[in-house]
């Protein structure tokens, strides 16, 4: 006899196909959930780098900012004792004003003072002496406010006439104004020759004991900052024994 074989029946090929596969829903909602996370993170990134972008310009706006202000304290921290061969007075009478200031096509702010802020090297013809004017001058660029320039004089006998250079500290101030303390009260003007009224100790301290610098800064739109930056200076000068203290140099 002949014994009849069963031939196995074989799944359909499409069957076969669809196992372990993904449907059509399955990869789009995949494509979802990744352009969600994509978009997260695109998020994040972009945060960062606008904070870093702030970061930075706010960082190089301050730069010139605390020069400015490093430099002003530099120079009253050093003040001269008046009275010496190349030191003149403190006053702040636009009477008394450096001759500098017709010079300059600006507003002097400030007296003209003498400060020992200079620094000596081997290679530089000048004293540690400075003769040193603050001005407020038209910006070079389109920017608002004023621009600070440092007028420096080093050679404190010139032959002929007097020979200065200017040092554009920063843009965008509004106003600088310097206010002295006498040892009771902040006075707008100082005379170290003893001639103002407003000073009562000029006799006996030619200089001020403190001075306070008040610098008030203008944006970018143009609009006045309302708290003025402040900086207070003690003037650590001994009249009567005729030295200056560590912070400063020797008269």
């Amino acid at each position: 006899m002949h014994t009849q074989r069963t031939i196995p029946t074989s799944r359909p090929i499409g069957h076969m196909a669809g196992v372990g596969a993904f449907t059509l829903v399955e990869v789009l909602l995949a494509i979802a959930v990744l352009g969600m996370v994509m978009v997260a993170v695109h998020s994040v990134f972009h945060a960062a780098l606008q904070l870093r972008n702030k970061a930075d310009a706010a960082f190089t706006e301050a730069i010139p900012l605390q020069h400015a202000l490093a430099t002003i304290k530099n120079d009253l921290i050093s003040l001269a004792l008046p009275g010496g061969t190349l030191s003149g007075s403190l006053q702040t009478s636009p009477a008394t004003s450096s001759s500098m200031s017709l010079t300059h096509d600006g507003e002097q702010c400030g007296p003209t003072f003498y400060t020992t802020a200079g620094t000596l090297t081997d290679l530089q013809p000048w004293s540690e002496m400075r003769k040193v004017t603050y001005y407020l001058m038209q910006p070079t660029n389109d920017s608002n406010g004023l621009d600070l320039v440092r007028s420096v004089t080093r050679n404190l006998l010139p032959v002929n006439e007097e020979e200065y250079t200017d040092q554009r500290l920063m843009s965008g101030v509004n106003q600088l104004e310097f206010q002295f303390y006498d040892g009771t009260s902040w006075q707008d003007e100082w005379d170290s020759t003893g001639a103002s009224s407003a000073t009562t100790t000029s006799s006996t301290n030619p200089l001020p004991t403190g001075v306070r610098v008040q610098l008030t800064l203008i944006n970018k739109a143009g609009v006045i900052d309302r708290n003025p930056i402040e900086m207070i200076i003690p003037v650590t000068v001994n009249a009567q024994t005729n030295t200056i203290s560590s912070t400063g140099g020797d008269e």
